[in-house]
């Protein structure tokens, strides 16, 4: 174990990170969402179905939304057919595949409250359920739209963090480095970030988890229309001082990051974390610009393909402290 790490553990860090000392795995996952499963309490009330379709991709989104159209649509098909095809008119009873399509178009018809006309209801049971699914249509379509509509309006930060870390040579010594950048076209300033770092120990047969602050180079900018390089340096006042590539390699760590921004065009705080651990560390490495001037020298392109870009990069000798 390095020097310096035991250094820091007798130190006993107090840094308040929401986990306790006994929680295992990873803490953040990549999306920034906490690594925690529940129990104890059923799947209804477990997830909060809203916060599920908001957190959604929007491919994952439109393909539930278009999924459960049609096996809403395929349910009342059924029940229609069950009913019998004679308690509709308009129905092209030439074979059993025309009925059920034309049932089928018939219940996607009602369900939006469409009714072309062509097939209509005939009888008390064909309507009651023509009725009750045209009452499920506005429901269904008036929850969707809301779900579209808190989908455009939520306030996000829209920001790409690099999938590595590197510890890089910085000012004659070293630095954690990782980094981010904005990649749409919303204004954020008065960003600030909180850079922490988990790391497991054993100590008398028992392994927890030790939280640290870590302390970066600039925690605050005006500005986030660029990347933003996090820099934490490796000092005596580090957790990590004294740290090898082994044991980088060999040490359960996750940095976790916390990114708060002010949106301009929501007038509105916005949030976003992530997390790297030892695998996502690489160990004498920098990263490479990805930002420069175009041909006219009168903007800058920001290049987020190179986001993850690195070079190799030789560090400084540790020199251990004379006992």
């Amino acid at each position: 174990m390095a020097r310096g790490f035991r250094k820091k553990i007798d130190q006993q860090n107090t840094e308040n990170s929401g986990f306790g000392a006994n929680a295992s795995g990873r803490f953040i996952n990549k999306d920034g969402l906490p690594n925690v499963k529940r129990r104890g309490v059923n799947v209804i009330n477990r997830l909060s179905w809203y916060h599920t379709m908001l957190n959604l991709s929007s491919f994952r989104f439109i393909t539930y939304l278009v999924v459960m159209y049609i096996l809403i649509n395929l349910v009342f098909a059924f029940i229609y057919y069950l009913i019998g095809v004679e308690h509709l008119t308009g129905i092209d009873k030439s074979d059993p595949m025309n009925e059920f399509i034309d049932v089928f178009f018939f219940s996607s018809q009602t369900f939006t409250t469409v009714g072309y006309g062509r097939i209509a209801p005939v009888g008390f049971l064909a309507s009651l359920v023509a009725t009750f699914e045209a009452f499920l249509g506005l429901l269904t379509f008036a929850i969707a739209t809301g779900l579209f509509y808190g989908r455009f309006s939520r306030p996000r930060a829209y920001l790409r963090f690099s999938d590595i870390a590197v510890i890089a040579p910085f000012q004659d010594v070293t630095a954690l480095m990782l980094r981010l950048a904005p990649y749409k076209n919303n204004a954020l300033t008065d960003a600030d970030v909180t850079l922490s770092t988990a790391i497991e120990i054993t100590e008398n047969g028992n392994t927890k988890s030790n939280f640290y602050r870590l302390e970066t180079q600039l925690s605050k900018i005006n500005t986030l229309a660029l990347n933003w390089t996090i820099v934490h340096k490796i000092d005596e006042n580090s957790p990590f001082y004294g740290f090898t590539a082994d044991d980088f390699k060999n040490t359960n760590i996750e940095i976790i990051i916390h990114i708060r921004a002010f949106d301009e065009v929501f007038s509105n705080t916005v949030v976003q974390r992530s997390s790297y651990v030892s695998r996502e560390i690489i160990y004498g490495a920098r990263f490479i610009p990805m930002f420069y001037p175009d041909k006219e020298q009168e903007s800058t392109i920001l290049d987020l393909d190179k986001i993850n870009a690195y070079e190799k990069a030789d560090l400084p000798v540790f020199e251990p402290e004379q006992s």
